[in-house]
């Protein structure tokens, strides 16, 4: 029987969701695009303010739009920045990372309008200093071989945290999902769109964890600094965030 302390999906009985394809003809998530909104920290220290507004307020709205399947939200904490293995001059500032998951790309049209149509009605009192703005196409998504956990839905699935990586160039990160304390990741490539501020031939891998953000970032490490070694790509951002944890606003800041 599973220790209902272990956070981790270790023990659970059954085949793997992703060797069934019983299981995987009944639907795949349908998720294809995600936008990624990464800022700094608040200019005046309203961190956990902007966190309150943006979970119970700004949030919840975007999921009346069909196109929305998922959304995440971290933060990176003094102890997640000092756990950082690559942090490019122009991602050194990220505090912030939000990510929308999108059934098709078309939907930031809608997003789009959204937006405009709650900031008339006066609803958007925060902005957050933007470092990027990208939208990605998804390519690759593994679960941990130790998970039953199908791939296609860790976003839905609560996690401990996120590592997340930013490259310039493209490679396999199955590696990743061998080391403890990842369930799993996606990889995406960035898409120009009017949307975006990131241009393309970006990477961005999601581990999704299962154990503490910082002490996964250590053990990660080393397999990052042999994958960026041999694969010849070029790391932007490679860093541990923690989940915003519903009024508790000030339990993981910058």
């Amino acid at each position: 029987m599973n220790d209902p302390r272990d956070g981790s999906s270790a023990g659970f009985v059954g085949t793997p969701s992703d060797a069934v394809p019983q299981i995987l003809a009944e639907g795949r998530g349908g998720i294809t695009t995600l936008f990624v909104s990464m800022a700094q920290r608040h200019p005046d220290g309203a961190d956990a303010q902007y966190l309150r507004w943006h979970t119970l307020d700004h949030r919840p709205e975007q999921h009346r739009l069909a196109s929305v399947r998922a959304s995440l939200r971290v933060v990176s904490t003094p102890a997640c920045r000092a756990a950082r293995a690559a942090s490019d001059g122009r991602f050194e500032a990220i505090d912030h990372v939000m990510t929308y998951f999108f059934a098709d790309i078309g939907g930031l049209d809608e997003f789009n309008r959204l937006s405009k149509a709650l900031s008339s009605a006066g609803r958007v009192p925060f902005v957050l200093p933007p470092v990027q703005r990208g939208v990605y196409t998804v390519e690759t998504r593994i679960a941990a071989p130790r998970a039953k956990l199908g791939s296609d839905v860790l976003p839905w699935c609560p996690a401990k945290g996120v590592y997340l990586l930013i490259e310039e160039g493209a490679a396999s990160a199955t590696r990743l999902a061998d080391v403890p304390g990842v369930a799993g990741l996606w990889s995406a490539s960035s898409v120009p769109t009017d949307f975006s501020t990131a241009g393309g031939g970006q990477q961005i891998i999601y581990c999704f964890l299962d154990d503490d953000p910082v002490a996964t970032a250590g053990r990660l490490r080393r397999v990052l600094e042999q994958r960026w070694a041999v694969a010849g790509i070029q790391p932007l951002l490679a860093a541990p965030f923690y989940p915003v944890v519903p009024y508790e606003w000030s339990r993981h800041l910058p």
